[in-house]
C-alpha cells in the first residue's frame, strides 16, 4: 500500500497463531484475553446462526402464507439457511481457536522454569 511505503502501516490485532513447529517470536502471549475473544466471536456466530435459522423458518412460512410471492420467499429461505450453516461453521471454528488458545496456554505453563515450587 503507499502508506506503508511511506512508513504508515495499519495496526491489526494479531492473535497467536502460528505453524506447527514454527517459533513465536512476538513476546509474551495474554492466552485469557485471546480465549475471552476467540469465545466473544463463537458467541456472536451462535447469535448470527439463530437469528439465520428463525428468518429462514419466517420466510418459510411466509411462503405457504403468500402463494403470490411463494417463489421469492423460497429464494430467501434459502439465502437465510445457507447464512445460518456458514454461522455455524464459524462457531465450529472459534470454538476451536479457543480449544487451542487453552492448549498453547497450558504448554507455555509447563515451559516456564517451576523450581520455586519446590522450595
Amino acid at each position: 500500500m503507499a502508506e506503508e511505503k511511506q512508513g504508515h502501516h495499519h495496526h491489526h490485532l494479531h492473535l497467536h497463531h502460528h505453524k506447527e513447529g514454527e517459533e513465536y517470536s512476538g513476546g509474551d502471549v495474554d492466552y485469557e484475553k485471546e480465549k475471552k475473544h476467540h469465545k466473544h466471536l463463537e458467541h456472536l456466530g451462535e447469535l448470527g446462526a439463530t437469528t439465520a435459522s428463525t428468518y429462514a423458518l419466517h420466510e418459510k412460512h411466509e411462503a405457504k402464507k403468500d402463494s403470490e410471492h411463494s417463489h421469492g420467499h423460497k429464494i430467501k429461505e434459502e439465502v437465510a439457511a445457507a447464512v445460518a450453516v456458514g454461522a455455524g461453521g464459524f462457531v465450529l471454528h472459534e470454538h476451536h481457536e479457543k480449544k487451542e488458545a487453552k492448549r498453547e496456554e497450558k504448554e507455555a505453563d509447563h515451559g516456564k522454569d517451576h523450581r520455586h515450587h519446590l522450595f
